[in-house]
């Protein structure tokens, strides 16, 4: 049985970039609907006992279990955001993954342009992800709907939930100001 994982920080913490309210919508509500649906969706099922990433590698891309992905790909995504933001982020990272960024973009504001002109052209909802790849370096991956690097056997960094429920509350239409929030003050990179 899966619950919804506590947070190193309180619901206010985040404001002003996101609100309390927002936070709330998203993590008490969002987050834990698909946590709730999935565990009904795999009571008594060779699921049940399963770790999340596991559930998720083995019900990717099969019509009879999509449900079961989306709700566990969701819940793992929502999981992996909620670590990706912290209260006083944003900016740029350093060390290892600094120099990861610009070895493989050139320098951190190639990094930065091309990170947000990604999130912000993302179609529809999804997540944008930053995630290492095969044979080494980083990169910049767009996901649509509940769909996860994770799925490809790729290491996500963190991501971006660029889902409208995400932002909407506080930035209405604004997708542009809810990236540069987040990449200016709410990023975690894990330094």
């Amino acid at each position: 049985m899966f619950h919804l994982p506590p947070l190193p920080y309180e619901p206010t913490a985040l404001e002003p970039y996101l609100t309390a309210h927002t936070f709330d919508f998203h993590y008490r509500k969002h987050h834990q609907a698909y946590i709730d649906n999935l565990n009904k969706l795999i009571a008594g099922t060779k699921f049940e006992h399963m770790p999340l990433v596991d559930i998720v590698r083995a019900t990717y891309g099969k019509h009879e279990y999509e449900g079961i992905f989306n709700n566990a790909a969701q819940a793992l995504n929502h999981t992996i955001f909620w670590s990706s933001i912290k209260p006083n982020g944003g900016g740029k990272p350093s060390g290892k993954l600094l120099a990861e960024i610009e070895e493989s973009f050139g320098n951190w504001e190639s990094f930065r342009s091309e990170f947000r002109a990604a999130a912000i052209s993302l179609f529809g909802s999804g997540w944008l992800w930053l995630i290492r790849r095969e044979g080494g370096g980083v990169g910049i991956m767009k996901t649509s709907n509940a769909d996860t690097p994770i799925a490809h056997d790729l290491e996500p960094i963190l991501n971006i939930d660029v889902w409208e429920h995400a932002y909407y509350l506080d930035y209405q239409n604004r997708r542009p100001d809810y990236v540069d929030a987040f990449l200016d003050h709410l990023v975690n990179w894990h330094d």
